[in-house]
Order: C-alpha cells, then sequence, then structure tokens
C-alpha cells in the first residue's frame, strides 16, 4: 500500500472529487494553505478508480448536495445550517454498494478539536468524522511513527522535522515517555478530543462494512443467557468484536442491543468473520479475564467442536501441521517440523458424504464458488480443535487436499497445488533449495496462488463449546448447509 506525505497539507485527489461536489477551486486553494503535511494511506489500483468510488459514493450518501461558499468563516462553522459540505445522512444505514478502501495519516500542524481538525484537512462532513468516530476509525499518537521503507526524501524530511528531539522537548505530553511508547496508537473515542501541534492521526475514511449485521434477528441468535456472560449463534460474514476500523458493526455490539444491555459485551475469544457458530461474550471484565485463562491453559479446559463441509473426503483421526509465526493471511503451514513454527492439531472424528450445496442455496448464504472441478457431493466433518490457531482448520484441510466450501482464499491454492504438484515449497513434494533467494522466490510464488479472505459465509461451523468439564456446554443450530435442504 504506497504512502505519501504532502507538503502543502492536501490530499492529491481532492480537487476533482471536490468540483464533483460543487466546490469551487478558490476555495480549495485558500483551505489548501491552512493545513501542516498530510500523510496519505490508500489502499486502491489506481487514483481514477478510488476517485469514482469516492464521488459515486458522496452521490449516494449525500444526496442532494450544497453548492460550497467560499466564505473562510462558513468553513469554520461546523454546526451551523450554512454548511459547506455536502448534505449527509450519517453512515447508517449501511450503503448497499461497497466503497474502496482509503486511509489517510495526517500530522497536526495546529492544535483544535479533533473532528473539526479532520473535517478541514480532509474536507469531510462533520456529521462523517463523528460517525468514523463512533465507528472506532479514528487513531492518534502523540508522535508519528516511523515512515514505510518506501518513503520519499519529502516524507523522510516531514517525519524528522516533526521527530526532531529539539521539537519533542518543548511538549509536555511526551515527557518522561520512550519514543517508542510516543509512538503507540490510540482510538479516538470523542470529537471533541484535544490534538496538540505534531499529534499523529490516522483515520479511516472508508471501515470495512459489514451489512448483515441489519438483517439478523439478533434475539433469536441468542443461545444462552447467564449472569456473567452471553452465548452467541454468530452468523457468518460479520466480526466477533470488532475490526480495526468499525467496532459498531459486530456481534458484540448487536448482541448487547438485542439483550437490551446497558453495558457493552466483551469478546472472549474469536472465530473468522466467514465462521459461523457459538461464541461466548462475557458481560463482565472478570469473567473475561476467566475465560481468557481457561483458553490459554495447556490442558484446554475449553473444548470445542466444529462442522466442517469440505470438498473430499479426510480420514478420521488426528492431523498434524506446523503453521509459519506470521500473523498475516494467508497462514502457510508445513507438513514437517520447522524450528519456531507452531504446532497446529486437530481431530477428525467424523466425515461422512453430503449433496453439494445447490447454486441456490449458496446464493442465499452468499457461498462462493470456487471452482472446484467436482462438486457432486460434499463431505461433512465432525471435528475436535486441539489447537486454536488463527485459519487452523482451513489451512490444515487445504493441504490435505480437502479445502472447506466457500473458502476463496485457500481453496484457491488447493487447486493450484492440484494441478502443479511441488508448488507448495512447503508440502509433500517440498526441494532443497540452492540458496535462500531462491527458497524466498518459491514462497512468493506460493503465496501468490491464495485467492481473497471470504465476503461472508464457508463450510464452517463452531458447533459446540464447552468447559469446566462439561458443566457448561452450548451447542450452535444446524449450520447453514442443513437449514437449507431442510
Amino acid at each position: 500500500m504506497a504512502s505519501m506525505l504532502l507538503a502543502g497539507g492536501y490530499r492529491s485527489f481532492a480537487a476533482p472529487a471536490a468540483r464533483a461536489l460543487g466546490i469551487t477551486r478558490e476555495v480549495l486553494n485558500k483551505h489548501r494553505n491552512k493545513h501542516a503535511a498530510i500523510w496519505h494511506c490508500r489502499s486502491s489500483y489506481n487514483s481514477n478508480t478510488a476517485l469514482a468510488a469516492e464521488t459515486e459514493t458522496s452521490r449516494i450518501v449525500a444526496g442532494n448536495t450544497t453548492v460550497a461558499s467560499s466564505s473562510s468563516s462558513n468553513r469554520h462553522s461546523y454546526r451551523s445550517q450554512e454548511s459547506t459540505f455536502p448534505k449527509y445522512d450519517r453512515l447508517l444505514p449501511c450503503p448497499s454498494q461497497k466503497t474502496t478502501p482509503r486511509i489517510e495519516h495526517l500530522v497536526v500542524s495546529k492544535g483544535g478539536l479533533v473532528l473539526e481538525y479532520i473535517c478541514e484537512a480532509l474536507d469531510l462532513p462533520p456529521l462523517f468524522v463523528a460517525d468514523l468516530i463512533r465507528f472506532g476509525a479514528v487513531y492518534y499518537a502523540l508522535v508519528c511513527p516511523q515512515p514505510p521503507p518506501t518513503a520519499t526524501e519529502e516524507e523522510i524530511r516531514i517525519f524528522r522535522r516533526v521527530t526532531d528531539p529539539l521539537v519533542l522537548r518543548k511538549r509536555d505530553s511526551v515527557k518522561g515517555k520512550t519514543l517508542r511508547e510516543a509512538q503507540k496508537t490510540f482510538r479516538v473515542t470523542n470529537g471533541d478530543q484535544f490534538v496538540e501541534e505534531g499529534t499523529y492521526l490516522r483515520v479511516h475514511v472508508h471501515p470495512k462494512r459489514f451489512p448483515r449485521c441489519y438483517e439478523i434477528d439478533w434475539r433469536s441468535r441468542i443461545i444462552a443467557v447467564e449472569e456473567s456472560y452471553v452465548v452467541l449463534d454468530k452468523p457468518a460474514g460479520i466480526s466477533v468484536g470488532g475490526t480495526t476500523d468499525n467496532i459498531e458493526e459486530s456481534c458484540a455490539t448487536f448482541a448487547t442491543r438485542a439483550l437490551g444491555l446497558t453495558t457493552p459485551l466483551m469478546t472472549t475469544h474469536q472465530i473468522d468473520n466467514c465462521t459461523e457458530g457459538c461464541v461466548v461474550l462475557a458481560k463482565t471484565k472478570e469473567f473475561c479475564s476467566i475465560f481468557h485463562g481457561k483458553i490459554r491453559v495447556s490442558d484446554k479446559k475449553v473444548r470445542k467442536l466444529y462442522l466442517a463441509l469440505t470438498a473430499s473426503p479426510l480420514p478420521t483421526g488426528i492431523i498434524t501441521h506446523y503453521m509459519r509465526p506470521i500473523r498475516m493471511a494467508p497462514r502457510l503451514i508445513s507438513e514437517d517440523f520447522i524450528k519456531g513454527w507452531h504446532r497446529c492439531q486437530l481431530e477428525v472424528i467424523d466425515c461422512r458424504k453430503v449433496p453439494w450445496p445447490t447454486t441456490n442455496i449458496q446464493d442465499k448464504y452468499c457461498v462462493e464458488d470456487c471452482g472446484w472441478p467436482s462438486q457432486d457431493y460434499a463431505y461433512e466433518c465432525t471435528i475436535n480443535l486441539l489447537t486454536g490457531k488463527t485459519h487452523q482448520i482451513r489451512a490444515q484441510f487445504a493441504a490435505c487436499k480437502a479445502p472447506l466450501i466457500g473458502d476463496s482464499m485457500y481453496m484457491a491454492a488447493a487447486i493450484a497445488e492440484m494441478t502443479n504438484p511441488g508448488l507448495n515449497p512447503f508440502g509433500k513434494y517440498n526441494k532443497d533449495f540452492s540458496s535462500e533467494c531462491e527458497r524466498e522466490t518459491a514462497v512468493i510464488n506460493w503465496i501468490a496462488q491464495y485467492g481473497k479472505e471470504p465476503s461472508v459465509a464457508i463450510g464452517l461451523q463452531a458447533y459446540q463449546i464447552s468447559w469446566d468439564d462439561g458443566e457448561h456446554s452450548y451447542k450452535a443450530g444446524s449450520p447453514w448447509w442443513r437449514c437449507a435442504t431442510a
């Protein structure tokens, strides 16, 4: 993801976007001179695509746009009716169209309220910025983080200027802190929070959205309500506790509202967004800590059973792999022991043949057709998860040539290896490499075979969770592939 510091303090695609909203060049030029450097980072293939998406989003969300006034007094009247920004209907309800991911990095040039500063720096409506803060999509740090390796000389110059020891010594807020401590990011939780000159801001302008939140009858998904915790039958396609840029559209938030609780539920463990099934949410910090402890202990006081719908059969018994210790998808695994890699174990208790889901069923549950060559039959496996690594079942089953139905990330790699045996440098046919460079190239080529993360559902359900030797035990409802055929 490219990163760019603009010495003029304005993002590169602002002018054309503003013209689309009826804002004059004179207003933009006056506005530009008010801001310090913006460290701009945007995830997009090209600026035209991002601009088109942003402009279209503005049309959809804003509705009837208003022409901006060139009056400087109006530009600072954020709560006045004579706003220079388009009419805005907030982030809710969730837009039907996806927006291009966009992240803005700023260094504050003049102290003030964080909401007002972001509005000015990025030409965003105040209500929109307020919603971004509510979504948890705005972060700050006292001191700007280290620029990426791809940073230009200008970017490095600006970083050095705002982190110069002589400059930092004048800031009371960083006294007594190491540079690493001062560069730690925190969520902005209030638009009236004051940010001083030199503060770093990261704004996720287009947070990842979860429209399925609004389609679910959340009260019907509650399995149990106890004094200190709640058990939820999590729907696929929704985060358990939120993402980096969206804590609003999460299972914890919507379950809290469905139960009418005044204190937000807290996450005790995670399952993938695309996985459905049992999730334990804590009512109290004390239970949250206790449950975390139960999960971490080596004797596995918490037992998790999963149902998986796979493209090929698997033998019953324990399957062992070793996972690369890099917290980034896709998770690479090896059949052989590699020093420093994490051991992954699961037990296939049962595996039975079932019909492959029909096209109508897959469409209903937004399950992706990942191109598996034979789609006559699928296989439902019952799994005892012995170690709980991220993407463990998905990665291990794909390595066994039995990827989960709908898993666009791992099934793509499984198909690639079936077509070209030996492509996986950590698989059965791995070879000795003549140099470290050759090995790294093979790993890069292998990672390139993986697809994107599934958008909604895959063939995986956290079927049952229990702890304290079964004293507490809960089961989810029927998985989507059974409900569809019932």
